[in-house]
């Protein structure tokens, strides 16, 4: 039996997946490679990067080894699209990131100060703010594209680093109370565009009680729809050992199950 072949180096095994990549889409190639586009691609890196949060959630290494390579293979196979079009290289992405990375962090590779995460986070936005032309308007270069709970959290963010921010938790708390208060009335008055707009208000204000507990709202609330997945699954076999399916049980029984799964979580964390 032959040995092996040793494992490539990260620079070594990087450059053959560039290599790669030209190969599937140069002539004579591989045809559903060499018909998409920017936008077909698209799709595909997002629910690559989903997978790679899906990954990490259920601390699947081998898994999370496996989809990082994905979702790398999709900034190769964009580079590769826009150097068929003349645009940029993988080298210039490279060459962007790298630069990035020691331009922005001055305590580390110069002279610069930052002895918190939050002088580290302040600094990075300040060199950031200098280096392009940007839209004027302070949360002008926060994209609209991304998800609500990642965009709240950064356009709340970057106005509070302008001083535009509670003095406190609790007062965030008061303000949750008032939107709650708010949304109510609007559900009395039956107005289904006041409901909406509420509800985006108590929403942006929950958002903002994570950034003050230093929580990611996007990670919390991922948590919490893996929990509940998991205690209906337990739902679902409980009622499948009786016979039953949701929709035939009551509510009572379906809660009895919801509490037992509970009861079986904190017994297994040590609760």
């Amino acid at each position: 039996m032959n040995p092996p072949e040793p494992k490539l180096s990260p620079g070594e095994g990087f450059t053959r997946l560039v290599e790669i990549m030209a190969r599937l889409r140069a002539p004579g190639g591989c045809p559903w490679d060499r018909e998409q586009s920017f936008d077909t691609i698209k799709p595909y890196l997002l629910e690559e990067t989903y997978e790679v949060l899906d990954a990490i959630d259920a601390r699947d290494w081998d898994g999370l080894a496996e989809e990082l390579g994905d979702l790398m293979l999709q900034s190769v196979f964009f580079a590769q699209m826009a150097a068929e079009e003349n645009r940029f290289t993988i080298a210039d992405s490279l060459e962007a990131i790298n630069s990035k990375l020691v331009r922005r962090h001055p305590h580390v590779f110069a002279d610069g100060d930052a002895k918190t995460s939050d002088d580290v986070l302040r600094r990075w936005d300040e060199i950031k703010e200098t280096e392009k032309v940007r839209p004027k308007g302070l949360l002008a270069g926060i994209p609209r594209s991304l998800p609500a709970l990642v965009e709240a959290e950064k356009i709340s963010r970057k106005a509070a680093g302008a001083g535009f921010d509670w003095d406190s938790i609790t007062q965030v708390f008061d303000k949750m109370r008032e939107e709650l208060a708010e949304l109510e009335q609007a559900r009395t008055a039956g107005s289904q565009d006041a409901m909406e707009d509420e509800l985006g208000d108590l929403l942006f204000v929950v958002v903002n009680i994570a950034r003050f507990l230093k929580v990611d709202p996007e990670q919390a609330l991922r948590g919490t729809n893996s929990k509940f997945r998991r205690r209906f699954a337990h739902v679902e076999k409980g009622l499948e050992a009786q016979g039953k399916s949701p929709r035939e049980a009551t509510i009572e029984e379906m809660e009895s199950l919801w509490q037992e799964a509970k009861h079986l979580e904190s017994k297994l964390h040590g609760v």
